[in-house]
């Protein structure tokens, strides 16, 4: 798993890799921009910084069994669009045993993690785990059912020839958005947004990929779901909980004349026994 790892780093530095990474970046930043809380973690993937774009004070980058044998304690970051900066690792883990205590994080970011992890389904039930309620994680992942992925199986059955190249690095068995999206749900996940990306053809060379730039545009509206990549939000539910409103409305409401419940049904009964006609008297 660690080769896989690093090899998936490296093709990261490749002009597809790049071209792949400054979408996810950019995807990463519109979609973490407006979320809100106190806590948030990224797990893996340092060449992409998925949370520059968010306001949370405490922010972590966690790194697996890669950063351990390979002894990294500063990854560098920032180079899809801007310098190469050194970032510290604040984490040593697992996505499958994250060292924290339950609903103890607002948001995570799993920027290609599933594709690397030992076993996708629990991390994902790690990740319902240490999520508040209504909290939120943003996934990232290689789509197999895309041209970058018909390329990758005819690669496999080359090699079992004895001969041919992967066009993508061997990590495995890609996760399929929709395989994906019925795992959230049984983990009482709701997908808020979805999106696919990438639709220029499987090719090596800088140059090849901007001849097919006008791919892009044409792709996201009449093949959206066959991009290279997906990229998903999703929020956790909690089933019969309720929101509690801030107080401001609260006295908002009463300023402008709402009457509480016991008041009005007072007022009812008053009224009524104004209007009702006096009792009939019995003469003795």
């Amino acid at each position: 798993m660690s080769d896989q790892i690093i090899g998936l780093h490296h093709w990261f530095d490749s002009p597809p890799g790049r071209y792949l990474l400054a979408w996810e970046q950019a995807r990463f930043d519109e979609a973490v921009a407006n979320i809100f809380g106190y806590h948030s973690l990224q797990l893996g993937m340092p060449l992409l910084d998925g949370l520059r774009a968010n306001r949370m004070p405490h922010q972590w980058l966690a790194m697996g069994q890669e950063a351990v044998e390979g002894s990294i304690a500063f990854v560098e970051t920032g180079g899809v669009d801007g310098p190469l900066q050194r970032r510290a690792v604040d984490l040593l883990t697992e996505p499958v045993a994250l060292p924290f205590p339950a609903a103890s994080l607002d948001l995570l970011v799993l920027p290609h993690t599933l594709e690397l992890s030992i076993d996708p389904h629990a991390a994902l039930r790690e990740v319902e785990r240490v999520l508040v309620p209504e909290g939120r994680v943003v996934i990232s992942g290689l789509n197999p059912t895309s041209l970058w992925g018909l390329r990758q199986r005819r690669a496999r059955l080359y090699q079992r020839l004895g001969r041919g190249n992967l066009y993508l690095p061997d990590v495995g068995e890609f996760i399929g958005y929709r395989r994906l999206r019925d795992w959230l749900r049984l983990l009482n996940f709701e997908v808020e947004s979805a999106r696919f990306g990438c639709y220029r053809p499987a090719v090596r060379t800088a140059h090849w990929l901007e001849r097919f730039g006008w791919m892009d545009p044409l792709g996201e509206r009449w093949w959206p779901i066959l991009g290279a990549a997906y990229f998903l939000v999703a929020v956790k539910r909690v089933h019969g909980m309720r929101l509690l409103e801030p107080a401001w409305r609260t006295h908002r409401q009463r300023a402008a004349g709402t009457v509480p419940i016991a008041n009005r049904a007072s007022q009812r009964g008053v009224s009524s026994s104004r209007a009702a006609p006096p009792a009939a008297r019995h003469e003795p």
